[in-house]
């Protein structure tokens, strides 16, 4: 087992790591959307939320010499449910076919505030 660490993702906020690798596959912890160079969440809503988690999970997943078309599995979680329609215009243009596997639904609360969080599942050739 081997945990992944870039600095072009936020560090991990808890006793967790940013991804592990083992057994030819990768799973990215819950990326929220924070900026790694501020800190901070980027300025409007869902959409500019569900990029920065995106580009978070492929920069770990790069720091291994991976991309999204590696992945094979996602949750998404969003705070409000009525955020999926963006949320969806957004992540459908980080995917192409064949599209991973995929889980969204709401939560109550995020981490933060936060308005997404992706986690994903990928396979390490």
């Amino acid at each position: 087992m081997k945990a992944l660490n870039t600095d072009k993702a936020p560090a991990a906020i808890g006793p967790y790591s940013q991804a592990i690798r083992t057994a030819g596959i990768v799973f990215v912890s819950g990326q929220l959307p924070i900026n790694p160079a501020t800190g901070q969440f980027p300025e409007g809503g869902i959409k500019e939320q569900t990029k920065q988690s995106l580009e978070n999970a492929k920069a770990i997943l790069e720091s291994e010499g991976l991309s999204l078309k590696n992945v094979v599995k996602t949750t998404v979680l969003l705070h409000d449910i009525a955020d999926f329609g963006p949320m969806n215009e957004v992540y459908g243009e980080y995917f192409a076919q064949p599209f991973p596997a995929r889980s969204a639904f709401a939560v109550r609360d995020l981490p933060k505030g936060a308005l997404v969080e992706i986690e994903m599942i990928a396979e390490a050739e």
